[in-house]
């Protein structure tokens, strides 16, 4: 098939583009940089436009002749970025992919949205029909982008929009690093108590969904989250992921709110500076918003079966990070 992948060069992306090309597909990516992947991405046949799901034009012209269409592309937890480029990106730029979809006869687009269109879950596990509730633009603008596919699936357009939680595993330059240097020192500064659950999904589960979507007929106009088998307590997770690097690890509980104060005072003296935060109540809010899901619709409904568990993709994600000099 010929299939378009936005957002192919970061880190999801990326591991998404490499699946397809392997199973010898035709893969185009758009991106609006190059990435850390760019380069490897090329070399392995990938055909990579930098530019912007914004262009229509550009947009048009990539989706037609293609089969399928995965849009990964988001503006993403940027402090200091303008609501409106979330608003472009995440909700006229899915609208533009949708519309050169539906007029070119695209048989398949994915839409990756977020677990975190459901904020914090109040009643864990929660599902699908949880609560929508956003604690922050890009979390808002990622469920209008959904009701805009809901508008094209009305239209007639296959669609299907996953949910995926904590996204993990070799190749994340960001996400769980934080985590994996910290603990990498051998103590861990825990605000709270540490029973804030957490969700993570390993990045070979998720590319395992995505390829599910596409096969499955039963995904057609469906909205699933997409997660490893088990959620965890704060606490499980930073002693797991200090077993897999092999430390021994202390963990030092503080309380969370002069950590938030603290936060929300580096925002309002950086914002007039126009520089982003160290430290900003979005990223604080890790210990105090509950996540944990039940997969069970994907399980049902697109045989999505998670095979790698959390202490093994936990040891393969600290051996990439030792093999790329990051720990």
């Amino acid at each position: 098939m010929k299939v378009l992948v936005t957002g192919g060069t970061g880190f999801t992306g990326s591991h998404l583009v490499r699946r397809l090309l392997k199973r010898g597909n035709e893969v185009l990516v758009l991106d609006n940089k190059k990435g850390l992947f760019f380069d490897e991405l090329e070399k392995v046949g990938a055909q990579i436009t930098i530019g912007s799901v914004t262009d229509r034009a550009l947009v048009n012209r990539l989706v037609k002749g293609c089969q399928v269409v995965h849009h990964l592309a988001a503006a993403f937890r940027k402090i200091n970025l303008p609501k409106h480029v979330y608003w472009d990106v995440n909700v006229n730029g899915t609208r533009y992919l949708l519309d050169a979809s539906l007029q070119h006869g695209v048989d398949k687009f994915v839409y990756c949205s977020t677990q975190g269109v459901h904020g914090d879950v109040r009643n864990p596990p929660g599902s699908e029909d949880s609560p929508i509730a956003p604690e922050d633009y890009y979390q808002y603008t990622k469920y209008e982008g959904e009701k805009v596919a809901q508008e094209y699936i009305a239209r007639g357009l296959n669609v299907t929009i996953l949910r995926p939680t904590a996204i993990y595993g070799p190749g994340d330059p960001e996400r769980f690093f934080m985590l994996f240097k910290r603990v990498s020192s051998g103590s861990f500064p825990m605000f709270g108590n540490g029973q804030t659950t957490y969700h993570p999904v390993y990045i070979d589960n998720l590319i395992d969904a995505f390829d599910l979507a596409v096969e499955k007929k039963e995904s057609a106009g469906r909205t699933y989250l997409i997660g490893d088998e088990h959620y965890y307590t704060l606490n499980d997770l930073v002693t797991k992921i200090a077993q897999a690097l092999g430390v021994k690890l202390a963990i030092r509980h503080y309380p969370f709110a002069p950590l938030w104060a603290t936060a929300l005072l580096c925002e309002i003296a950086c914002k007039p500076l126009g520089v982003e935060p160290p430290l900003f109540r979005r990223r604080v809010d890790w210990f105090r918003q509950n996540r944990a899901f039940d997969v069970s619709r994907a399980k049902r409904e697109l045989g999505y079966a998670p095979k790698v568990d959390l202490e093994t993709g936990l040891a393969n994600t600290a051996q990439w990070y030792r093999e790329h000099n990051y720990l």
